[in-house]
């Protein structure tokens, strides 16, 4: 996998596990109310998927095979 996929994998994990840990009572942005962190928390969960969803990760065979013709033609970024 290439950088970018890794980190916007790794966002998107950690707003998961925010989102859940809030879902559950269990953390709280200090100086915010409950609803509040539970807007933030949202928000930025549902900003993180919507990148990650969109990006083009190349994370399946088919996808990886896709950048290998890509990188050949010369039609991405060299990394």
């Amino acid at each position: 996998m290439d950088k970018g996929t890794v980190i916007r994998t790794i966002v998107l994990a950690i707003a998961l596990v925010n989102q859940f840990l809030v879902g559950f009572g269990l953390y709280e942005i200090p100086g915010t109310e409950e609803e509040q962190t539970a807007v933030i928390s949202s928000t930025f969960t549902f900003v993180t998927a919507t990148i990650a969803w969109f990006k083009n990760n190349y994370v399946t065979a088919k996808g990886k095979k896709q950048k290998e013709v890509l990188k050949k033609e010369g039609l991405t970024k060299s990394k």
